[in-house]
This record gives C-alpha cells, structure tokens and sequence, in this order.
C-alpha cells in the first residue's frame, strides 16, 4: 500500500546509526596530540545478525555489536543530550538525543528484527505511540479497530482524538473479515487490529482482514502485545506496521513504561519518524537499556509463561467453580484454528468466569497470595486483575457488557514461577470463592 501521495516527504534523515557512540574529551587538558577515534573491534560473527539467524539469537545479539571504543559487550547507556559536530551539519550520526540516541537505536534494531522489519521507533509509552500513529492522519478521517480493544486504547479514539481531531471510530468484532468490510467507508485509512485482544482474548485473522484493507487501500496495523514477536509475526501475514506496550512482554519485569512501533513500510516509517521526533514523546536511554535487558531473555520467558498458562487454562477448564475459559490453546476456543495458523505459541494471557459475580470475585482475587492483584500483564511474577474494574473501567458500561466484560470475568497474567505453587494459590483462591458462592 503506498501513501506517499497522503504523506509526502518529511524531509528527514531516515540514518540515525552512527559509526560510534560517543567521543572522548580531556577537559582543562591541553593535549599532546589529537586523540583520533579508534577504528571499530573487527565484527564478531555472533553478535552480527545474519539472515538465517535463530530467534533466541536473534533477542541476544540483534543490533548489537562490542562498543566501537572500549570493546564492553553490553549497549553502554547514552545520557548525552547533544553530540559534537566536526563541522555545520557535519556529525557521526546524531545531533540531538531527541531525534535519535544511540542506546535507543539499538534497542529498536533489536525489536525490529524480532519482528521482521526493516524499522522500529521507540516511545515514551504504548499509549504515546499509539497518539503519534493518529497524528499521520487528519480530521475527519475513519479508522476501524477491534471492539475489544485496550481499554486505555479505546479511550484515546473515543475520548481524545476523538472529540478533539473529529476523527470518526467504528468499533467492529474483527474476528468475522465480511463485518469488517462491511463498516469500510470512502473516509477509512486504517484497520487498527488487536489480536488475541485484552482482554476476551478474540483472534482476529491478520491475513484475511489484511487482504481486503490493502483491496480498499487502507493501512494496518496490528497491536502484537500479546502474543510477542515470540509467538507471533503480524508483518509476515500482510500488516503494515506493529504495535507493542513494551512495558509488557518485551520488558518482562515490571519496571519500564515504553511502546514500540514497527514497520517495513517505507513511507509509514518516514512519516513516523519525522513524527517521533517532532512531538518528541520518546524513551529515556536508561530505558532502552533496561528493555534492551529484558529482551535478551523474551524467548526464555515467553515458553515458559506459555507452558505455564497451557497447564492453568486445563486447570480451570475443568473446575466446578469456573462457568468458562477462554485461552487461544485450548481447542474451546472460538478461534483456535486461526490461533494455530497464524500464532507459534499461545502466549501466558487467559480469562475465565467465575461463578457467580462481583462478592465471588472480590473473594477470589483477595485469596490470591502469589499472584498479585495488580494493572499490567506480561512480567515474570503471575497478575491477577479484574477489568471492569480495573483495566477497562474507562470503557463505557453498556459497552463492556456487550464485550461480555462481567462482574465475574478475571484476567491472569501466568508467570514464570513453579506451576505447583501456582496451581496452589489458584486452588486456594478457587476455594475462597466457593465458600461465598455457596452461601
């Protein structure tokens, strides 16, 4: 799809790598002679990313060489605001920490290779990446996205951009294509797909719905949070660009706000980055070297969230006191088959119903011990939250019920731990709630 024509040319400089990383100077010392900068440490085969590269390689060494001066094997952190210039305009690659940092560049190289993508761009939070996207469009301009969507999502397009960019919304259960071609107007420019969604966990057909956006010219881009680049690939089913909460998987340990954007559309890139730049909503360097940190270890935890949560969803698919689970790797699920076609894991997010409603889940959740009842998913210690209440409580009533988003409804974010202490704490938990439930 291009939409260069829409766009145009930013003008901007898409070669933000510099040969080095930073420079050194002897400050109140005049010295001898001029300190050159010395050649680079010839390549080591391993951290190279070659074509054929594994994914676990892939989340260790992806953009990532030995620092060019001191030889260190970690990404060294760039705190530096502005970069020395030899001449006007004359710079190793970076001028000003805001339009590119080294530490972040490296960062997005290594993301945009576990996605397979030429570009990434990083953000301040999934949600400022999600306002920099809208901000290529104009007002008066029609998006589709999925019903389920991110409740912090859905309030951004129906209380933000909204009302404030006269941007029209239409909210369309994705997982049927011939309903999203059906809501397609002469205004729609993007399908914004959530899959598996947050949090009825719908799978929505990335290559199907891909194939009638770009018939009718449209741009889509596919939240991947969920699922991870681990599990799930959407650039390689026809997607146009991807979108992570960094905060969750990508990161893994609960300590880093960030979102990330990838994408091998040239003219989506070109215009996103000039945007990146433009509004500034970027990550601090000590960031990208923590989600740096975190990504080194994606593949490690992602198959155990995954083994994990496969053994908890059976767990409860056959509790007495569970009315329903919904988890991608059980066959119950309504859209296993596109799961199993386009998905490589089924990732350590599920849902499930309580019986009973609000008095049952309250018990439940307050029974947990090792799970924590906490916002967010996707770290290594097991969450435990309650989306009408919590995580979607911005998504208007009458829409959450029709979502099927009930007083009884629990998401689990499964971590890592031993399954035998999770099963525990969910017994118990299960059993609090029952002594309510039978009362």
């Amino acid at each position: 799809v291009s939409t260069q024509s829409t766009w145009g040319s930013s003008g901007i400089n898409a070669e933000y790598m510099g040969k080095q990383w930073y420079q050194r100077r002897v400050h109140g010392v005049t010295p001898r002679k001029v300190i050159k900068s010395p050649k680079p440490h010839k390549k080591n085969t391993m951290s190279h990313q070659k074509p054929t590269s594994g994914f676990a390689t892939k989340c260790i060494h992806a953009g990532q060489e030995p620092d060019s001066v001191t030889g260190a094997v970690t990404t060294p952190i760039s705190l530096a605001t502005t970069f020395a210039q030899k001449s006007p305009g004359v710079h190793t690659g970076f001028e000003y920490s805001r339009t590119g940092n080294p530490t972040r560049n490296v960062f997005e190289a290594c993301v945009a290779a576990l996605e397979n993508a030429k570009y990434g761009m990083a953000f301040a939070s999934g949600l400022a990446a999600t306002a920099t996207i809208m901000n290529m469009f104009n007002h008066g301009d029609h998006f589709i996205t999925m019903d389920d969507v991110y409740g912090g999502t859905n309030r951004y397009f129906s209380r933000v951009s909204k009302p404030a960019m006269n941007m029209d919304y239409s909210f369309v259960d994705l997982t049927d294509p011939a309903k999203f071609e059906a809501a397609i107007t002469p205004k729609t420019k993007m399908v914004w797909l959530e899959t598996p969604t947050n949090p009825t966990l719908k799978i929505a057909d990335i290559a199907a719905i891909s194939a009638i956006a770009h018939k009718h010219n449209l741009l889509v881009i596919v939240d991947n949070t969920f699922a991870s680049p681990v599990f799930q690939t959407p650039l390689d089913y026809g997607a146009d660009a991807v979108i992570h909460s960094v905060t969750k998987y990508l990161n893994g340990h609960s300590d880093v706000v960030m979102g990330i954007v990838l994408t091998s559309h040239e003219a989506f890139y070109t215009k996103l980055k000039f945007l990146q730049n433009a509004m500034g909503a970027i990550p601090a360097p000590f960031d990208c070297y923590m989600a740096l940190r975190g990504v080194k270890t994606l593949n490690l935890r992602m198959r155990q969230h995954e083994s994990n949560a496969t053994a908890v969803a059976t767990f409860l698919e056959k509790h007495h006191l569970v009315e329903k689970v919904i988890y991608p790797g059980l066959p119950s699920h309504p859209q296993h088959e596109i799961a199993k076609k386009q998905m490589k894991g089924f990732g350590g997010m599920i849902t499930f119903f309580l019986k009973g409603g609000l008095t049952e889940s309250r018990a439940f959740l307050e029974n947990l011990h090792l799970f924590t009842l906490a916002e967010s998913l996707g770290a290594v210690e097991s969450l435990a939250e309650h989306p009408a209440i919590m995580t979607h409580a911005s998504v208007p009533t009458e829409q959450r019920k029709a979502l099927g988003i009930s007083d009884n409804l629990i998401r689990l974010s499964v971590g890592v731990e031993d399954l035998a202490d999770i099963m525990e704490d969910l017994t118990n938990a299960l059993n609090a709630a029952g002594k309510v439930h039978s009362n």
